[in-house]
């Protein structure tokens, strides 16, 4: 497994144990994780899941009226170089 596999699965594996389900995905250039989130969590689970997801390369919250709400983060699997760091809105 890459190394964003082990990161992924950890991350998965830290929200699964506050109690949200999560899927892994493997994609071209990152490993996902997504978590659906209950309608409420309490301060102490929010804290928890953010530090989680803190420790991914990007992370989000996607929430509709149809499909609620759904936690994401991404792992990539090759480093950026010195002068992709900052991403595309990078002002060099």
């Amino acid at each position: 497994m890459p190394a964003s596999g082990v990161s992924a699965a950890a991350i998965a594996a830290r929200l699964s144990a506050v109690g949200l389900p999560t899927r892994v995905e493997e994609r071209a250039g990152f490993t996902s994780v997504e978590a659906e989130l209950p309608e409420s969590l309490s301060a102490e689970v929010w804290r928890e899941v953010l530090e989680v997801v803190a420790e991914a390369d990007r992370f989000g919250l996607h929430a509709t009226s149809l499909s609620g709400r759904t936690l994401w983060a991404v792992v990539r699997k090759v480093v950026p170089t010195a002068g992709d760091a900052g991403g595309p809105s990078h002002q060099r």
